[in-house]
This record gives structure tokens, sequence and C-alpha cells, in this order.
């Protein structure tokens, strides 16, 4: 969550969470609260769809808060309610009146919020950090005096613009400052440009910074440009007692070891995908291939295709499981493969994957069939779909219908309108039914898993 920049402070050790410290406490006064104000069988909590607390991944719910608050509720045995807000301002109006007994997001810890929230659970403290390529060690910024000189990239009217004019004033001038229309470039975007050479600097919130290291592990960003940042859940003012119970939990044994399992899996573990480098010289493409002829058959599919699919899922690999919980040759999500049969103890098994693989693609490809009528020009819809889900592909054609874009072909038109779905300007607008999405990641698999066909067609025989 937005806490994650500073957490290797040894002070903050002495909290009771690693790289993060907690607002509560498991005083008596905490459990007094608890048995005088009984949690309710529904707790109401409002959050906001973002990469760092709520979005929707393969038809299932993620985020670190969202995953928190449902440990939460099921240690408590309360069933969690969750309404997403547009923004952090209508968030707060949600508490005031009562619409939510919880915000399940950062809130500031700020003056400002003094007399309408109790902050509660995990305190967490970010800075501004400096985006940088890690290169040679000894050409590393590690001063922002050294930034004099430099050109840096940051969003139009941001805080980064404001603290890096700042910055500027306080070193007495001489920083290069490029900015940048959000309507044309987001935050993630100048992280990828960052790590892939061009531009050379930018400056994002902390816990940003550690979520894109996940996806490109050449950058560093370890350098510090503005002071501490303090945010946490919230209540209501009349609700202390909730406050109150929320602390005592996360202050327990279990709960922190949940926590930091979740800091983990979100801030930590490498979501990268696969370089597509497989060697098809000798005419074959794993050792799965008649697995892959057999049930590309059941969908009228090139069995090269599929077997593409599956390298650019797992690389082959029968026992991988990913950040996110997908399993197995074809990268299953325990959800779905639930709905189609497959037990945990055999997501592992190639047959079943790949079967049950075919069994999705099968779905999708019928429910795409009103959306994208050509067969030829949906299966990158289906690709995309595989990778995404569904959900948000269904957004992405609308976003392209509404903007002018042509809802029925992949490449220049839906799959630019999923790229419009890191932006809050678009996946909040009203035709987007299933929030944020970080579409990069999918556009770049239906590419790979293309080009990967492509080449088996000229190498590999049907």
């Amino acid at each position: 969550m937005r806490s994650l920049a500073t957490m290797l402070l040894s002070v903050l050790l002495v909290c009771t969470l690693a790289y993060s410290c907690r607002g509560g406490s498991t005083s008596e006064s905490a459990e007094a609260a608890d048995s005088i104000h009984s949690i309710p069988d529904t707790l109401r909590v409002g959050t906001l769809y973002s990469p760092l607390s709520y979005f929707i991944y393969r038809e299932e719910q993620m985020g670190y808060d969202y995953d928190l608050i449902k440990q939460f509720g099921a240690d408590k045995g309360v069933y969690i309610d969750l309404v997403v807000a547009p923004s952090i301002s209508s968030l707060l109006e949600m508490l005031d009146s009562g619409k939510v007994d919880l915000a399940a997001y950062e809130i500031p810890i700020i003056a400002a919020n003094r007399d309408r929230v109790i902050p509660c659970g995990v305190e967490n403290i970010t800075h501004q950090v400096l985006v940088q390529p890690k290169g040679n060690p000894d050409s590393l910024i590690t001063d922002v005096t050294q930034l004099v000189g430099r050109e840096v990239y940051v969003e139009k009217d941001s805080k980064y613009q404001h603290r890096l004019a700042n910055l500027n004033d306080e070193l007495g001038g001489g920083i290069m400052m490029h900015v940048v229309d959000q309507d044309t470039l987001i935050t993630e975007d100048l992280i990828e440009m960052v790590s892939s050479g061009k531009i050379p600097l930018t400056i994002v919130d902390s816990d940003i910074a550690r979520l894109n290291k996940t996806y490109y592990n050449s950058l560093d960003v370890s350098l510090e440009v503005s002071f501490p940042q303090r945010s946490s859940w919230g209540v209501p003012l009349d609700k202390a007692w909730l406050a109150d119970s929320i602390n005592a939990w996360i202050g327990s044994s279990e709960p922190r070891q949940a926590q930091e399992k979740l800091l983990k899996r979100y801030f930590e573990l490498s979501k990268n995908s696969p370089s597509l480098s497989l060697d098809l010289s000798k005419g074959r493409m794993s050792p799965y291939d008649n697995l892959f002829k057999k049930y590309a058959k059941e969908i009228g599919w090139d069995w090269r295709m599929l077997a593409s699919q599956g390298y650019a899922e797992s690389r082959f690999d029968t026992t991988v499981v990913s950040w996110a919980g997908a399993r197995g040759l074809m990268q299953i999500m325990p959800r779905t493969a639930r709905a189609y049969g497959l037990s945990m103890n055999r997501i592992s098994n190639p047959e079943a994957s790949i079967s049950t693989a075919t069994a999705i693609i099968r779905d999708l490809d019928k429910s795409l069939s009103r959306y994208v009528p050509d067969p030829e020009e949906r299966k990158k819809f289906v690709v995309a779909a595989y990778n995404s889900g569904i959900a948000h592909i269904y957004d992405a054609i609308a976003l392209a219908r509404k903007y002018g874009k042509n809802p029925q072909v992949w490449s220049g038109n839906v799959a630019e309108a999923l790229l419009m779905k890191a932006n809050p300007d678009y996946y909040n607008d009203p035709v987007c039914k299933y929030g944020y999405f970080r579409g990069k990641e999918t556009t770049n698999y239906v590419i790979k898993v293309f080009d990967m066909y492509n080449r088996a067609r000229k190498n590999v025989p049907v």
C-alpha cells in the first residue's frame, strides 16, 4: 500500500510490523471497547480502485488493502460489504455521512482530516523518491544536490512537480524539470520510460515506486526527496471503538504474519513476464505438443497458438506459481479452476491444465463473439481476456467505442483503450465497470503470444 518507501528504517522495526508502524495496540481499553461495541455482522467498507488498494485481475478481487480487510472480516466472522468510491474526497464524504463504517484506503494523516477521521490499523510512512536506472553504482545519484544539471520528468500539476520546484529553489536552481501532461502519460508510464531509457529520471511516491520495481528490476528507488508522508485506514469520529478493535487485531501475531505475506506478494515478488526465446530449431515446441494438438482441435485453433500461449504463461513449467496465485502450465487461478471442476491437487497436471484452459478459451470466445464477429480478429481479444480477465476487455471495448476507436479491432484500438484503464480519468469513466487495470502487461502479452505463434508457424510443422 502507499506506505512502503522507508520500510527498511530500523526505527520502524520497533513498531508492530516490518515495513510499517501501526497506529493500534493490544491494550485493555481496546479489548473493553470490543466487548462494549460488538462488531456488526456486516461491515461497510469503502475503498478506491488503484494498483495498491483494490483491483480486479483474472476475475478475482485483489489489492493490499482489500486482502487485509478481508482477513479482518474472516478473523472476526464479519461480512465485508465493499463500496468503491471515485475519489478520496468522495470516500471521506461517505465516512462523514455514515454510508461506510471504515475507509480501507490510505487516508493522509494531516491536520485537515483530524476533525473527521480517526486513523487506525497500519500507519504507513512514505516519501517521494527518485526513480533512476541502477546502471553503474558509481553513477547513481545518492544526494539531492546531484540533481543540479539533471533532467527530471514529472506529471503536470502533481505533488511531484511542486516538490521538485521547491527542491530546485532550495538548491538555488539548476534542475531541468520537464512537465508532462497527465492526459498523455501517467506515473506508471514515466517509471516505464526510465526503465527503458527513454527519459533519465522521475519522481513518484515510494510505495508506487516499489510496486513498479517488481515489474522493472533495473530501477533504483532508494533516494528520498521529500519529508515523510503518513497515512492509514480511517473510521468516523463516532466509531472510535471500531478503530480500537482494528488496532487490537492488527497488533496480534497472526494478522501481523498475514500482513507481512501481503507486503511480499504485492511489493516484492517479481511480476515480470518471461521473455520468449524458445528454441524451435528441432521442429517442436514443448514436451506437451501432443496435448496441445489434442485439445486445440476442440476449439478449432492451430495447436501452435495454444502452445504459444502456454509458453507465455509458464515457459512450460508445470510447477510455477505466479505472484497472483495462478498455477501450472496454463497459469489457472484457483477460483477459476474450481469453477471448471479442476481440483487443486490436479492444477499442476499438464493435461488437466491444458484441458481446462481450452474450456476457458471456448467460453471466452463465445462471450466475445457478439462484440467481435470476425473469428481471426477475435483470437486477439480471447488471448487478452485469458490474461486479464474478460471484465477488463469489456471495459476496453466500451472505452474504445466511446472515444472514437474501432471496438471490433484489437491493435491500435481496443488495445489502446485497455491501456487507458491505468488512468483514473478513464477507469472512473461511467462506461468503465471494473476499475483500474494495468493494461500494459496484457497488451504486451498479446504481442508476445502472436510473435511466438508466427515464429512457430515458420519452424514447427502442423
